[in-house]
């Protein structure tokens, strides 16, 4: 969800919207201005249609907020943390920071959700009926509780990651008392779900129905990833528990002067022994990191004319560990502050680097070894 913008905070949780949401938000008041409220009430004044478009459009995306909150407020009552929540193209996500402790707190916080839209559903359809006599609200209210019967009805489907499927899992979850297990099978029905929505698209996109069929794969090519990625990160989780910074850390961890020129650097120690990254210490201090990032920034024709430490990013600014840091931990602090490699530090001093290939490679062999 890079390239999101923050909005502000709603309990404390930062709402983004993606750079994606712009195009779908202008997609959808394009498409009630100008086909389903000319089509469904006829006779009102061209800016009537734009107008209530545009306001509709932003309560839709309100009601996929308000979905979201729902699944988050449950999360931070059962000490769940929320990331964020985004709106994007396909309506929005809360990014929980962490698998809920027991299968009951996961059927709370997946159902949340669908019951907030099945809420406002109720909500609209009233507001409908009992505004007949100023038809633009009661055309906006009528939509708005036919979409969110339709957004809680789409989330229901029992296909992870869905709120159907987190569903699927937290009753799984709950009959065999493992999480791997249940996500293992909710993710397999997930993947099922997805090859039928991609297969009904192509069949809509071989009918003639071509964007709409698009748009239907489009969404089952989605949720295969989401449901493949969501057991992948739940099997992570589960072989790296209880696994700390010195069990994978790199061992050896080559540091250069901070007055080596960058193009010896280049020349010496990137294209002749192939590192890609390298601690800046002087005198066993460490002053930085500079990695092919930061080389690459400089031109070529100045390279021997800068040193490293003049090129470096400064320690107090890396992001640092520890030999007792769980590795989960480090893992989500290297996600969010978008890094591939931390120093480890003893005192002050280097010990070591650990890096995402170091945790590849630690998962493969314990893939191997069947560990």
């Amino acid at each position: 969800m890079r390239g999101s913008l923050t909005l502000g905070k709603i309990f404390g949780i930062p709402i983004k919207l993606h750079t994606s949401w712009f195009l779908v938000a202008a997609l959808v008041t394009w498409s009630l201005a100008g086909s389903y409220f000319p089509q469904e009430y006829p006779g009102w004044v061209r800016m009537t249609y734009w107008a209530v478009g545009a306001v509709t459009a932003v309560l839709f995306f309100a009601s996929v907020l308000l979905h979201e909150l729902g699944h988050s407020v449950v999360a931070l009552r059962e000490k769940v943390p929320v990331r964020n929540i985004t709106l994007f193209i396909f309506g929005g996500v809360a990014q929980i920071g962490s698998e809920p402790r027991t299968a009951g707190a996961e059927f709370r916080i997946a159902i949340a959700g669908p019951l907030v839209s099945l809420a406002l559903a109720g909500l609209s359809g009233l507001l409908s009926l009992g505004t007949p006599g100023v038809a633009p609200l009661a055309a906006s209210a009528a939509y708005l509780a036919r979409i969110n019967l339709m957004l809680a009805a789409f989330n229901l489907i029992p296909g992870f990651p869905l709120d159907g499927g987190r569903v699927l899992r937290a009753v799984l979850w709950g009959l065999n008392g493992s999480l791997r297990t249940a996500t293992w099978w909710a993710s397999r029905v997930g993947r099922g779900v997805a090859y039928l929505f991609i297969l009904l698209g192509v069949g809509q996109m071989l009918l003639g129905g071509f964007l709409n069929g698009l748009w239907i794969a489009f969404i089952g090519w989605f949720l295969k990833d989401a449901a493949e990625s969501g057991y992948q990160q739940v099997v992570l989780k589960d072989m790296l528990a209880g696994v700390t910074v010195r069990d994978v850390m790199a061992q050896q961890c080559m540091a250069v002067p901070s007055d080596l020129r960058l193009d010896r650097l280049v020349a010496d120690h990137v294209l002749g022994e192939g590192h890609r990254c390298f601690f800046v210490a002087d005198n066993g201090a460490v002053k930085g990191l500079i990695t092919l990032n930061h080389i690459r920034a400089v031109p070529r024709d100045r390279r021997d004319k800068l040193t490293v430490g003049q090129v470096m990013a400064p320690v107090d600014a890396l992001l640092r560990t520890d030999f007792d840091e769980d590795v989960l931990a480090l893992l989500k602090r290297m996600d969010e502050a978008g890094v591939h490699q931390v120093p480890v530090l003893d005192n002050g001093r280097l010990s070591g680097m650990i890096t995402r290939g170091n945790l590849l490679h630690y998962m493969q062999l314990r893939s191997e070894l069947g560990v």
